[in-house]
This record gives C-alpha cells, structure tokens and sequence, in this order.
C-alpha cells in the first residue's frame, strides 16, 4: 500500500512511501535537503517499522525539535498502526 504522510516542522513537505505488513520500501521525501534525503532512504529501504524507529525517531535538526529522519519514524508508525487498524 502506498502511504502519504505530511511532514510537520520541518523543510520536507511530504513523505512517501510503500508499507508491506511492517516493511518500508520506495521512500521519497518531497522537498527539504534532497542529497541527505534520498540517502536515509536508500539505507532504510526494505527496513522494518521497528527499525527504522529504533534508529531514527527522536533525531533533530538545529534547533527544530524534530527533523526529516524523525518524520520518517513517525510516519511510518503512523501507517503502520492505520493499516492494521482496519
């Protein structure tokens, strides 16, 4: 299933990507520091919903409480958790 998710405080607008059960592939991030971006989603790609968590949630960006990294946690706990909602 694809999966789009609105970024929240950071220069990044957009996440996509596809969730299979709890793995996470196709990653595109619409806007902010495209070179880093297309990076983490390159080594994340295939990861699990736990992992890319363990690893990434809570990063921060300067002075932002949050950053793309830790949008990518969030978002795909939060498909994760809307898709076996249903």
């Amino acid at each position: 299933m694809r999966y789009k998710y609105i970024t929240k405080g950071t220069c990044s607008q957009q996440i996509n990507f596809n969730i299979d059960g709890d793995v996470i592939t196709n990653i595109e991030f619409i806007g902010g520091c495209n070179g880093n971006l297309k990076a983490i989603s390159k080594l994340v790609n295939g990861w699990t919903v736990d992992k890319i968590e363990s690893y990434l949630l809570g990063n921060t960006c300067g002075i932002r409480s949050t950053s793309c990294a830790d949008q990518l946690a969030k978002a795909v706990r939060a498909a994760y958790n809307e898709t076996n909602a249903q």
